[in-house]
Order: C-alpha cells, then structure tokens, then sequence
C-alpha cells in the first residue's frame, strides 16, 4: 500500500484530483472517437487543439483560483463558477 499521508486527503482535495484526471480521461475518449479535433486559430492566432484548450483552461484556473486566495476574502465556489465560464470561452474562442 502506498504511503499517502505526506498530504492532507480532504474530500476537496479528492475531488479536484479526481475531476483533473477524468478530465483528461475525457479527452482521451473524445480523442478516440474523432481523432483530430480539427485545430484551429483563435483568438491568440495560433493554431490550437481540444487538449491544447482544455491545458489552457485548466492552467488559466489555476491562476484565477490562487488569485481568488490570495487576494479577496471571496468564496472559492464563486472561483469555480468564474473558472466554468473562462472554460467556456478558451473552448469557443481560443
């Protein structure tokens, strides 16, 4: 068994590792269904993929998430729900 208490497994912290790696599991099913993904230019003017956007979306919620900490005393749900809409348009737009 594999020593994990160098970490504090909280249920949040379990989920977020979860959604990332079924995330990726997603992609990598989409990907197999309709390899390709067509990439296309964005709005950023190179030329990008369904995992390049979802990698960009996900390091862009990142940032949104640490900047929610680290500079207002705001929920981290309302975090979420900011990260759920850039999502989107890095998915529409980029």
């Amino acid at each position: 068994m594999i020593d994990l208490t160098w970490m504090a497994w909280t249920w949040p912290t379990a989920i977020f590792f979860i959604a990332i790696f079924a995330l990726i599991a997603l992609m990598g099913v989409w990907e197999y269904a309709s390899p390709g993904g067509n990439p296309r230019f964005g709005i950023l003017r190179f030329e990008t993929t369904r995992g390049d956007r979802l990698f960009l979306s996900l390091l862009g919620s990142a940032f949104i998430c640490l900047g929610f900490l680290g500079l207002s005393e705001i929920s981290l749900w309302w975090a979420l729900v900011v990260c759920l809409g850039y999502a989107v348009l890095v998915f529409r737009l980029v």
